[in-house]
């Protein structure tokens, strides 16, 4: 029987550094649907969800996406692992893949590579951002549909409900504990100083200049490639993951 892996994206207009950028065009295209239509060319993925909230103002992203061919699902605009674990009762998979839409040129052909060695390796859950090589902006997380239940009935605090893995990702075997059998999914060199996700309009400036130059069909080393080649460093002051920083202040 073959395993069932389903992809869940969040997504919401409501931003506080950068309200509505997801909407915010590019050659005629939305940062949302330029990421929607680059994971719809994942090999390994049966269903994309994207899961937003119920907010008025996330109603045109429920019609833009259904338009698009991907599924939706609105939940707890707080509780983004709420907002998860819901969405994934849709189909009841066996993985889910976590991505989120500020990631406009997230790689297709990377999330497949990472769900045959998640399912190979057996894990629980699989990162490419437990070591930070990745460009910010390439981050994606696997999981099993067991190890999201079991996050969603026992993580209590504001910042593990609001950003969905970091339960799960602490009381992993990473950290040496053993809830969860986890494993970093290895880059080969360190891009961690590349932004490529959109978090404020700067950001926004540099993907405009990625997909006008090249289009939104290259891999994220060609894109990432252009940007040392050219010394695009406009937007690299920015501190990574600065939101869930945030979060862990306000626990």
């Amino acid at each position: 029987m073959a395993l069932k892996i389903n992809l869940i994206t969040q997504a919401r207009m409501g931003s506080t550094r950068f309200p509505g950028k997801i909407l915010k065009k590019i050659n005629g295209k939305s940062l949302l649907e330029i990421h929607i239509e680059r994971l719809l060319r994942c090999n390994n993925i049966d269903n994309v969800i994207v899961a937003t909230t119920k907010s008025l103002e996330d109603d045109k992203i429920e019609v833009k996406c259904k338009r698009w061919g991907c599924d939706i699902f609105r939940g707890n605009e707080n509780d983004v692992l709420d907002r998860y674990y819901k969405a994934s009762l849709l189909f009841k998979p066996d993985y889910i893949v976590r991505v989120t839409s500020d990631c406009p040129l997230i790689d297709p052909v990377l999330i497949d590579q990472m769900v045959d060695f998640t399912i190979n390796n057996k894990l629980d859950y699989c990162s490419n951002t437990l070591v930070e090589n990745y460009p910010d902006g390439q981050d994606v997380e696997i999981f099993t549909f067991d190890s999201l239940k079991k996050t969603w009935l026992e993580a209590k605090l504001n910042s593990e409900r609001e950003h969905v893995t970091p339960y799960m990702k602490m009381n992993s075997t990473f950290y040496n504990k053993n809830e969860f059998v986890s494993a970093n999914y290895p880059c080969q060199g360190n891009f961690n100083s590349i932004r490529m996700t959109v978090d404020e309009k700067i950001d926004f400036k540099l993907i405009k200049i990625l997909v006008q130059k090249l289009g939104i069909e290259l891999s994220w080393r060609e894109y990432v490639d252009f940007i040392m080649k050219n010394n695009l460093k406009i937007n690299q002051n920015i501190i990574r993951n600065e939101g869930y920083l945030k979060s862990l202040k306000n626990d």
